[in-house]
């Protein structure tokens, strides 16, 4: 069974993922801060991680650049608000993020893009 992290702070969000990626049969791990992701990088030894780029205490730019140094071949989807400037997504690709997913978007369409990195 292959192991996904999601470091999200909306607890919305963050469920419904979650509900939809253990349908799909992965074990799930959720946090809702960029601390208690970096812990979860180094003890759930994730094979996939979903951050989002505005989470409290630790960005998702830090989350990428952490598990970057720590695992570089883990697949890192970003999470944004249409909002947030382009230039955070750029650096986020730069640092080694592998997919983009624009707030809202649609969960069936988040699991395919985690199939896809996972099995790749």
């Amino acid at each position: 069974m292959k192991n996904v992290l999601i470091i999200e702070d909306d607890k919305l969000i963050s469920s419904l993922v979650r509900f939809r990626l253990n349908k799909d049969g992965y074990n799930v791990t959720t946090v809702d801060d960029g601390i208690k992701g970096m812990n979860a990088i180094d003890t759930t030894n994730p094979d996939l991680i979903i951050t989002d780029v505005m989470i409290p205490f630790k960005n998702g730019i830090e989350i990428i650049n952490y598990s970057k140094k720590v695992n570089p071949n883990v697949p890192i989807i970003v999470l944004s608000s249409l909002g947030e400037e382009e230039s955070t997504v750029m650096e986020a690709f730069t640092l080694g993020a592998s997919d983009f997913v624009p707030k809202p978007f649609n969960p069936n369409e988040l699991a395919i893009r985690v199939q896809r990195l996972i099995n790749n």
